[in-house]
């Protein structure tokens, strides 16, 4: 019987990669990645000689079942998102379902994910916490947004740098104007930053300030 990996990678500074998972990614018999061409810059510096091939969200459901034959023939394989750990906000989730299905052993090395630094340096309350991820795109978006206006714990979304506005725009309507928002972008990298603020400060800030980059906004709950 196999085995899967879970390594989580950089969100950026490529030093946040973890010893361990350098040793993995070097002794397993394959690498699935998101995007090959980014990865293979990542195995290069950290001069990882591991095959990869392409594992993402518009293929994974067709190579289920050929790697769940792979792992019970004895594979030892890790998975790795283009960035963070996989499967949060990333594919993972399907293959590890599988993997737990048909007994395949599965072990996720801790490591560099983004909402768990911004969340932390936001200042709001991070006891009780939801993580939501990216909002849904257009079908059920304002129903998500009506029903989180009610939720009292800290929230925490992803966000493009092209639908920001948009974002922020629905906190000031759904959420109110005086609402606590914190917003960390590039973190890790050379220009990261993190601006606090209400819904609507945050709002003007980006506004007078194109969004540029990855987003990780922290929104405090209703009280």
């Amino acid at each position: 019987m196999g085995k899967l990996f879970l390594v989580p990678t950089p969100i950026g500074n490529l030093e946040d990669i973890t010893l361990r998972a350098i040793k993995i990614l070097k002794e397993v018999d394959l690498i699935l990645a998101e995007d090959t061409r980014t990865s293979g810059k990542l195995l290069k510096h950290f001069e990882i000689a591991t095959p990869l091939q392409s594992h993402h969200m518009h293929n994974e459901h067709h190579q289920i079942n050929t790697l769940v034959q792979k792992l019970n023939g004895g594979a030892i394989l890790a998975l790795i998102s283009d960035a963070g750990t996989p499967a949060i906000s990333d594919p993972g989730f399907l293959l590890t379902r599988a993997c737990v299905e048909h007994g395949i052993d599965v072990e996720c090395l801790p490591g560099a994910t983004a909402f768990v630094p911004a969340l932390v340096n936001s200042g709001l309350p991070n006891d009780r916490f939801v993580f939501e991820g990216f909002l849904p795109v257009k079908k059920g978006r304002q129903t998500r947004l009506k029903f989180l206006a009610e939720e009292t714990r800290t929230m925490v979304f992803y966000e493009s740098p092209h639908k920001l506005l948009k974002t922020l725009n629905q906190f000031v309507e759904y959420f109110g104007e005086d609402r606590p928002v914190c917003i960390s972008r590039e973190l890790t990298k050379m220009y990261e930053e993190t601006v606090r603020g209400t819904a609507k400060e945050i709002l003007e800030h980006f506004t007078q300030n194109p969004p540029k980059g990855e987003f990780v906004i922290v929104v405090g709950g209703n009280k």
